[in-house]
């Protein structure tokens, strides 16, 4: 079985949006597929079964967040 969520986070401006991206990209592996729409990331996980994909929100979330933070200086 393959479980998917799709993830849209809208950012106050595309410089800010791109800098999200950047930032978290490097934890994606082949878990989770990232792209931007102006002002728009959409990210796309995917995984074998319903407690894995929590893991992999979970974690993506988390670095989602600390890239919040550091991009908005908080």
């Amino acid at each position: 079985m393959k479980v998917t969520c799709r993830l849209e986070f809208n950012y106050e401006t595309e410089e800010e949006a791109k800098a999200i991206v950047r930032a978290v990209e490097v934890d994606n592996y082949q878990f989770v597929k990232t792209t931007l729409e102006g002002r728009k990331m959409i990210s796309v996980a995917e995984a074998g079964s319903i407690p894995s994909l929590i893991h992999t929100l979970d974690d993506f979330l988390a670095c989602v967040g600390i890239a919040e933070k550091v991009v908005r200086k908080e």
